[in-house]
């Protein structure tokens, strides 16, 4: 199985649970990329998740069953992956990271500078994805959060891609 296909499994798995997310960071700007002078690299995938603890056990769970490793910082979540442990990572705003083991990192995260989940997950966008609809938030949403995070990486990342955002902001619908 590619990496493409253990994407969008975990994907699928997490739309048949009913698991709310959205796409954010730089892959999911990438979706809105017209071609491939417009896309934007980067080695890891962002979930926006609500502060829903039993959404993220859920989501953990969707993950380990497919091969996901679930860490949070530089060590594994722990187990049981159970409600108890997600009300202290939403109580938090933690991060975690599923990693697989073929190269795929997508951290989960509770936090979108300047946005609260339900207004993100209101103005999503699917984007199919052979037969899986994956939401992304607004390109819009991804920039102006990126500016609002001020962090280095998201400083660069602007100043680099500013025009071809700029068009593609431009064409956003």
């Amino acid at each position: 199985m590619t990496t493409s296909d253990q994407f969008t499994e975990l994907v699928k798995s997490l739309a048949e649970r009913n698991i709310r997310f959205v796409m954010i960071g730089v892959w999911g700007a990438n979706y809105y990329a017209q071609h491939g002078g417009h896309i934007f690299a980067t080695d890891d995938r962002d979930f926006f998740f609500p502060p829903d603890p039993n959404n993220l056990v859920n989501a953990w769970s969707a993950s380990s069953e497919l091969g996901y490793e679930l860490w949070s910082g530089n060590e594994p979540l722990g187990e049981p992956l159970d409600l108890w442990l997600a009300e202290r990572v939403v109580s938090n705003r933690a991060n975690t990271t599923a990693i697989h083991p073929a190269g795929i990192i997508i951290d989960f995260t509770l936090v979108m500078a300047g946005f609260e989940f339900d207004d993100v997950w209101s103005k999503r966008k699917i984007f199919r994805i052979d037969d899986v609809d994956v939401p992304v938030a607004r390109l819009s949403h991804i920039v102006e959060s990126k500016a609002k995070a001020d962090r280095l990486k998201d400083r660069l990342f602007l100043a680099t891609w500013e025009e071809a955002l700029r068009h593609l902001l431009k064409n956003e619908e």
